[in-house]
């Protein structure tokens, strides 16, 4: 079944900017000690609203598109349980209350963020003109490199905490391994990948964690 884009191209614009302007404020209220209290428990909000706004722009609304959605959830959710418990997984470490309520020590909302980030990456690396290995690969890629952002900034926000400093190597090949595993399966299952929104919540994300490390770096 398809199902048409809700929103115009005549508004696109204004929801584009509307969703910058709500990962600029963040940025500026996590920053400042004055708002911080008042913007920190807006994380989990930022993350379910830039999902549905992702999803609002997808055309392709098939069974295999729903099975891709479900896989990520639950995937993206149930190995960070798997890593918090064991450590086997990225490493040593726990959640902190930067992400609302937890569910077996694990925001249920993590689910969401491998969902959307997943979704980003794949469609974004979707135009390139290489096999699909060589997206799956690239896609992998992207999700690591915008990890490297995030690290920093969660812990500084208490979204988690390693046990051990810096991040381990493990991690990122942890994000690499499960990334892999949900981009083949991305790839392989038959729903369009093109989502016009895609490539701008991909880059406000990366704006967002990249503006967040220079606050990081300046104030040490």
């Amino acid at each position: 079944m398809r199902a048409e884009i809700p929103i115009s191209s005549r508004y696109h614009p204004t929801v584009r900017n509307v969703l910058l302007l709500a990962y600029v404020a963040g940025v500026i209220g996590l920053q400042l000690p004055a708002l911080a209290v008042y913007f920190r428990p807006l994380s989990p909000l930022t993350l379910i609203s830039s999902m549905v706004v992702l999803l609002l722009y997808h055309t392709d609304w098939r069974p295999s598109f729903y099975a891709y959605c479900l896989l990520a959830l639950l995937t993206g959710y149930f190995i960070e349980v798997a890593g918090v418990h064991t450590g086997q997984v990225f490493g040593q470490y726990a959640y902190g209350d930067g992400l609302g309520a937890k569910l077996w020590s694990v925001p249920p909302v993590i689910g969401i963020n491998w969902l959307t980030l997943s979704y980003c990456c794949g469609s974004v690396c979707n135009r390139l003109r290489v096999p699909v290995w060589g997206k799956v690969i690239a896609a992998s890629l992207l999700m690591i490199g915008l990890d490297v952002l995030i690290e920093p900034v969660a812990v500084d926000l208490d979204f988690w905490t390693w046990f051990g400093r810096p991040v381990p190597v493990q991690n990122y090949v942890g994000w690499w391994l499960v990334s892999m595993a949900l981009f083949s399966v991305w790839y392989i299952l038959p729903f369009a990948k093109e989502n016009r929104m895609a490539k701008w919540l991909l880059s406000f994300q990366f704006l967002f964690f990249l503006s967040h490390n220079l606050f990081i770096v300046l104030h040490k």
